[in-house]
């Protein structure tokens, strides 16, 4: 397989509780848009986005799971083959601060160890505020974490923050030991975009089997595509 005619995917799952801007912020992201109108998830919304980075064609597939309880059953499934994930608390929240080493045990629990940021959104907000700067930025040390602090409103740093996790991941695939193409490509989400492999699945990468076959998230590329044919823009809903 040649390099240019392949394209590397990543699965990005962005947890934390619910009402804290995730869905805002992989809508800004993908879609260029902010709402202020809040609409609890059900389960799991997907969107895409496609990018180029230091010359390489990068899908990220950015997977927006549910905060509440309720849904914990289902989202955690579709934790399984994420190979980035974003920790996302509010600065108007304080649960949702105390609440994000939970959410990393779970991330942690199904995957394994992979790049992962944790993100303060809505500091456009500073003025209601119920924690102090230096309590992030303390636990963000202690996880030994990159740090961001977003605003999904005014479009703050969420661009640094998808750019910083395609460049985490690349950066841990590329210094792994080195392994044939098929091995490859089935390991790190790199899909084959010439000829009839094309359509070929992704399998999942960094979660354990830890069951039958029937609770593997599969994942397809939305569309066969071949290096130079740029589309840096684009956004799928499931």
């Amino acid at each position: 397989m040649k390099e240019e005619d392949i394209e590397i995917a990543i699965k990005v799952v962005i947890v934390g509780n619910g009402a804290v801007g995730k869905s805002s912020m992989i809508q800004r992201y993908c879609k260029g848009i902010f709402t202020k109108d809040y609409k609890k998830t059900i389960g799991v919304d997907f969107l895409e986005r496609q990018i180029e980075f230091n010359d390489e064609d990068v899908r990220l597939m950015l997977w927006d799971t549910a905060g509440q309880e309720e849904f914990d059953a289902i989202t955690k499934s579709y934790y399984r083959g994420a190979q980035a994930g974003v920790l996302v608390f509010s600065t108007v929240d304080r649960d949702s601060f105390e609440a994000i080493d939970k959410w990393r045990a779970k991330v942690e629990e199904e995957v394994g160890n992979i790049p992962l940021v944790l993100v303060q959104n809505k500091i456009d907000l500073v003025e209601q505020a119920v924690l102090e700067p230096e309590e992030a930025e303390a636990l963000a040390k202690r996880m030994k974490l990159r740090f961001y602090r977003t605003s999904v409103k005014e479009n703050l740093n969420v661009e640094d923050v998808f750019r910083y996790l395609t460049e985490k991941y690349i950066e841990r695939t590329r210094s792994a030991e080195p392994e044939d193409n098929a091995t490859l490509s089935a390991k790190i989400g790199i899909f084959n975009t010439t000829g009839p492999s094309a359509t070929s699945q992704q399998t999942e990468s960094n979660g354990n089997d830890n069951g039958s076959a029937n609770q593997t998230i599969q994942l397809k590329p939305v569309k066969q595509r071949t290096k130079g044919k740029k589309n840096a823009f684009r956004c799928t809903i499931l």
